[in-house]
């Protein structure tokens, strides 16, 4: 009964995750290869995983731009405290005829042209206040900023460090797991051995076998998690994408999309005729 219990929980259990294939391929699990782990995509120790995420992860790299935003924000609030220099220059030209449609004598028309240059200084004295608290708060911001970016960093850090465990933990587990499938199955051998001279019983045949499945199946679980902990750590150092992988789809490049708009005035299309 238990293990028609087990059945129908695996069943189950299967079921879900083929709705979650479906939710995220598009199709059907028809004949799926077993999964294996991107060894070959991780870095070779723990500190060059930590480096790599600093140097690429996309969250420091974001939060890096604000500060660099929140920066240019306090120049530009600053700036309002500085006189500012306007230029402005114009030139003119006026034709003048006081008889339309008669021949006018020399002195009744004519073309005036004039032109002007201007320059003007404006100097802020007194502003209530006001500029100087935007100031203030654009530095706090800035400070903000800089502190997400540690955040940040200590966030990725330890993602990083939690999936190389992960990762080095399930394959000492994969390991020891080939020693309890080979004790186990000559465990097996010496009770049928035993059995057969009547020194067992059936039963304890039973339960040596129960004692394989139960290894083959630890063993099963500990070799998924080497996979899923070697995809947590390329998520973790920045890593996990299509062009990483080598998976044959369209990469989504937000430049494209960029360029062919950015010169744009106005216009309802899409950048692919839409």
């Amino acid at each position: 009964a238990t293990a028609v219990a087990q059945l129908a929980s695996a069943r189950a259990t299967a079921l879900a995750s083929a709705a979650t294939y479906h939710q995220i391929i598009g199709d059907e699990p028809g004949k799926l290869k077993a999964a294996a782990p991107v060894g070959k995509l991780l870095p070779g120790s723990l500190d060059s995983a930590f480096a790599i995420a600093a140097a690429e992860h996309p969250a420091i790299l974001a939060t890096e731009h604000l500060v660099d935003a929140a920066a240019f924000s306090v120049k530009s609030a600053e700036g309002a405290l500085l006189p500012q220099l306007s230029a402005s220059a114009g030139i003119s030209s006026q034709y003048r005829n006081t008889s339309p449609g008669v021949f006018a004598s020399a002195g009744s028309e004519g073309t005036t042209n004039s032109a002007n240059i201007g320059a003007t200084l404006t100097v802020p004295i007194y502003s209530g206040g006001r500029t100087s608290a935007l100031v203030r708060q654009s530095k706090e911001s800035l400070s903000q900023a800089r502190i997400e970016v540690d955040v940040s960093r200590d966030q990725v850090r330890q993602a990083v460090a939690s999936a190389w465990t992960q990762y080095t933990a399930a394959r000492e587990s994969v390991d020891a797991n080939r020693q309890v499938i080979a004790a186990a199955q000559l465990a097996l051998n010496g009770v049928i051995e035993e059995r057969n001279v009547g020194q067992r019983t059936t039963l304890d045949v039973l339960n040596a076998q129960n004692a394989v499945i139960t290894a083959k199946i630890n063993q099963a679980s500990s070799e998924r998690d080497v996979v899923v902990a070697s995809y947590a750590i390329l998520s973790a150092i920045g890593r996990l994408s299509a062009g990483q992988l080598g998976l044959a789809v369209t990469k989504y490049n937000p430049e494209e999309h960029y360029n062919a708009v950015k010169d744009k005035w106005i216009g309802l299309r899409t950048p692919d005729g839409r």
